[in-house]
């Protein structure tokens, strides 16, 4: 049986030699359902109520139906571990909700690949957002700018009044821009709020703060002030990562090639640049899933990060002076783990307390080298025997399902359509028929 090592690291924030599991687990892969849950509680010393409460699948009914509107039941994706993170020279588990074949186990295999060079690093700039009041029908929207940024300490004052607790906590409206637009409907001004949120993504703080300024910036500016809301794309609230992959640990100077070739269509060409921000987000999305963040604000503010001049890569490729691969990205990440249905979701919070991140600067850390590491992947794929390969296995998995394959049948099935790589479900269907 596998023991999990107990090393020393020094943790990014606090710089304390700490104790922390490792989450290197050779073979996990391999293990039962039950067994890896063992290991996972083990490592992240889950209660046995949280254990329970991931392997019985159950977001309660009336939890649910406080969640959202018209409630009729829940609906699940499958939940996966992905091992061999060591970031900022602390180990993770990362939880990954998500369908799509494959992407837990090419985040885990990547992982495993820095690791040998040591790991991520990462960067934060810090867990500030963005309010956007929308002042329209200015005759002289200059001069209404000029009045708000006169009345800018005012503004934060009044805007910090709508949050006593952040601002206790050392968060709270910190700035305010204005900028003119030129639109269909004509000039507007649009005032920033620029606010640090700290542990919580945001959305209810920022969006107060924007309802409640809208008459006081109606009567300096003399407009009318409609939207006020917060900015998806937070373009102050950056997670960098970095990692250097060895080339003879990823496959040789062939591989690395590759790796650059692909990366540099990508840079060139917007549909590919899409699939392959798409990959990025794989990983990203699955975590915030996981843990019940707002995976489409960070989707969407990812999308538009990379639209600033022009849709690009959110990731980079070089190749260092002894011709190994070094990859970074950069990425807002809107991501807290207070508010929302971080803290309502018993899943989110297990998943939470699995990846052992204690702010939302360690979780958008973590989630900007999962990104990393699964845009790494999938260009190794891509540049050595092809995406469909790794997809194949776990396709033809849930094709021999569909077709009606039980038991050790699933398995069979498998192994001729692979052998034979005819991946489809009429197929399937077929071989099922001939070995029964």
């Amino acid at each position: 049986m596998y023991v999990f090592r107990v090393k020393h690291r020094r943790h990014y924030k606090s710089g304390k030699i700490t104790a922390f599991m490792n989450s290197r687990i050779p073979g996990f892969y391999k293990l039962s359902v039950n067994e890896r849950l063992k290991k996972v509680a083990e490592f992240a010393k889950l209660t046995d109520e949280e254990t329970k409460t991931i392997f019985s699948r159950g977001l309660p009914l009336d939890v649910a139906d406080r969640m959202i509107e018209n409630v009729i039941g829940t609906f699940e994706l499958p939940l996966g571990i992905a091992t061999n993170f060591l970031i900022d020279g602390k180990d993770y588990l990362i939880p990954m909700a998500i369908e799509e074949p494959s992407v837990v186990a090419a985040a885990s295999n990547a992982a495993r690949m820095a690791r040998e060079s040591g790991g991520f690093i990462t960067d934060y700039t810090g867990s500030v957002m963005i309010g956007q009041i929308q002042v329209t029908k200015l005759t002289d929207p200059n001069s209404a700018r000029f009045e708000v940024l006169r009345h800018r300490d005012e503004i934060i004052e009044k805007a910090n009044e709508c949050d006593p607790m952040l601002v206790s906590l050392g968060g709270g409206c910190k700035d305010v821009e204005a900028r003119i637009i030129d639109t269909m409907m004509g000039k507007m001004l649009i005032v920033h709020l620029v606010v640090d949120v700290k542990d919580a993504m945001g959305a209810n703080a920022v969006n107060t703060m924007c309802e409640s300024l809208a008459p006081f910036i109606e009567r300096i500016t003399g407009g009318k002030v409609y939207l006020r809301i917060i900015s998806n794309l937070a373009s102050y609230r950056l997670a960098r990562a970095k990692a250097v992959f060895a080339k003879d640990v990823i496959g040789g100077e062939e591989v690395v090639e590759g790796i650059m070739l692909a990366y540099a269509f990508a840079a060139a060409d917007p549909y590919r640049c899409a699939t392959h921000n798409k990959g990025i987000m794989n990983g990203i999305s699955a975590l915030m899933i996981a843990t019940g963040n707002d995976f489409r604000a960070v989707e969407a503010g990812a999308h538009s990060y990379a639209s600033i001049g022009g849709y690009r890569p959110l990731t980079t490729y070089e190749v260092d002076g002894k011709g190994n691969l070094v990859g970074t990205i950069e990425v807002p990440m809107a991501a807290g783990i207070i508010g929302g249905a971080t803290k309502v979701n018993p899943i989110a919070k297990a998943c939470l307390k699995i990846l052992g991140v204690e702010s939302a600067e360690e979780l958008a850390r973590v989630a900007a080298a999962l990104g990393l590491a699964q845009n790494f992947a999938a260009l190794r794929a891509l540049a050595t025997e092809g995406i469909q390969r790794g997809h194949m296995e776990l396709h033809a998995r849930n094709l021999a399902i569909m077709a009606g394959a039980v038991g050790e049948e699933v398995d069979r099935v498998v192994e001729i359509m692979v052998r034979d790589r005819k991946i489809r479900l009429d197929y399937a269907k077929e071989v099922l028929e001939r070995i029964r």
